[in-house]
Formats: C-alpha cells, sequence, structure tokens
C-alpha cells in the first residue's frame, strides 16, 4: 500500500524475527561457491536510522533490535549480527538494515539482488541505498513483479515476501503470490512473513499454503508477550528450505523470543 513506511516500524519485534531468520537462510545458501539470485517484493527504503524520528515516535525499535543487542541475544559470529555491524560501521551507531541492505551484506558481488518497491519516497531511498552493478530496483507492483522475474538469473536463489498487510486480503494475496512464484520457480526458497493479530487474520493464508502440498514447507511462529505492538507475535513460513538450517532457525528463535 502507498501510504505505508515501514520508517516507524524498522527494527520491531516483527523485524527482529524475520531479519534473524532471513540471514540464517542467506549464510546457509552463500555457503556454496555457486551464485544465487535475492529477490525480494515489497522492499521498502533497505536502511533506516534508528535514531531518526519516525522511529523514536513509536520506539518499537527500542524494545526490538536495540533491545536485542544491548543484552547480546545473539552470538557474536550470527549472521545477522555481522550484517548489522557491517552496516553500522558503514552508515553509523544506528543504522539498521532492513532486508535488502542485509542482503547486500551478506551475498557476494557475483550475487544478484532483485528489489521491488512501488512508493515513490521509499523507491527513491532505495536506489541512493543500494547502489550496484549487481542491484536492480524496480518501482514495480510486487504481486505483479515478483512472478514476472522468476525463474531469475541466477537461477539459484531466495525470495523474500513481505507486504504490509494494511488491508484484510493481503494474507490471501500474499499466500497466491507464494503459491504464483512457486509454479513458476519450482526449485527456488520462498520466505514468507506475517503478522500475527487478534483478528486472527492469517490463518486464512495458512490454509492457502497447506492446502497447497509444498515442498520443503516449514513454519515459526513466535510471541510478543509483554509488547506495546498491535501485533501478538510474528509467523514465517519457507518453501524449499535449505537442508540443514531448521536447527539454527530454532535457535535464533529461541534465543531472541524463549
Amino acid at each position: 500500500m502507498l501510504s505505508y513506511q515501514h520508517g516507524y516500524h524498522a527494527g520491531n519485534l516483527g523485524d527482529l524475527h524475520k531479519h534473524a531468520a532471513l540471514a540464517v537462510l542467506l549464510d546457509a545458501l552463500a555457503a556454496k561457491d555457486r551464485p544465487l539470485s535475492y529477490l525480494e517484493s515489497h522492499a521498502g527504503r533497505g536502511l533506516y536510522d534508528l535514531a531518526a524520528a519516525e522511529a523514536l515516535k513509536t520506539g518499537e525499535a527500542a524494545e526490538g533490535v536495540e533491545a536485542a543487542l544491548a543484552r547480546g541475544a545473539l552470538p557474536d559470529d550470527h549472521p545477522w549480527m555481522r550484517a548489522v555491524r557491517a552496516v553500522r560501521a558503514a552508515h553509523g551507531p544506528s543504522a539498521y538494515p532492513g532486508s535488502p541492505a542485509l542482503a547486500r551484506a551478506l551475498l557476494r558481488p557475483a550475487d544478484r539482488l532483485q528489489l521491488m518497491e512501488l512508493h515513490p519516497q521509499e523507491h527513491a531511498a532505495l536506489r541512493r541505498t543500494l547502489r550496484g552493478a549487481n542491484v536492480h530496483v524496480h518501482r514495480r507492483d510486487g504481486y505483479e513483479g515478483l512472478p514476472g522475474l522468476v525463474p531469475p538469473v541466477p537461477r539459484r536463489g531466495i525470495a523474500l515476501i513481505d507486504p504490509s498487510y494494511e488491508v484484510k486480503d493481503e494474507y490471501a494475496r500474499a499466500a497466491r503470490l507464494v503459491l504464483d512464484t512457486h509454479r513458476k520457480w519450482p526449485e527456488g526458497v520462498i520466505l514468507l512473513w506475517y503478522p500475527l493479530l487478534d483478528s486472527g487474520l492469517h490463518r486464512g493464508l495458512l490454509d492457502i499454503l497447506g492446502a497447497a502440498a509444498l515442498p520443503g514447507l516449514w513454519r515459526q511462529e513466535v510471541g510478543f508477550a509483554g509488547s506495546r505492538l498491535r501485533m501478538r507475535g510474528s509467523g514465517l513460513v519457507c518453501v524449499n528450505l535449505p537442508w540443514g538450517v531448521e536447527a539454527a532457525l530454532q535457535a535464533a528463535s529461541t534465543a531472541l523470543f524463549g
């Protein structure tokens, strides 16, 4: 939705869950020599300042990313920690990598990033932030754009689907986007994030995916006990989960959320 700007919510508990898992997956895929593609349907601006007025207004990063860093929830060699350190070394101590900058920090020059963002200001910021020969930024609706860009070159890779869920039908649209992307790119790893709300709207999304008998399907949900967020928790679904990463995903979730 064009009204949504993630700067108010960057670094919150949902980001923490999503980005820690994404970092594990990217690190595992990049461990092999062959190049890969990273695609994102709703990329945002890519890089955020947690000292900016938007972030300070909500305070969501303080109970999310900043609290996790302060208590050393993840070990220093965790890929999410490595990415945050690299981004802060380059952009200052209050910088925080959204998923595009996280991917850029963990991937290699031969890997290729395809990033979609429709919001004009967010798209412009993304283009300024993530320049490079291997980065391609599209002002494009991710629901149409992601299926249009797969299978990618290189064909090996991962796609992140992370819409704003501002309207009720986005849950079903996000589920169908997973199915459309998988149909055209059956070997691709697809990671979908969704919020857990009192309304329970995510159950429809899970019903659609569950009925599709997708390969290597993995799901993880965490709760946000005591949080001021409207979200009660955060969920992830992955298609074609890479072999051997489930233990690392569970370890990160336990360390961050108990």
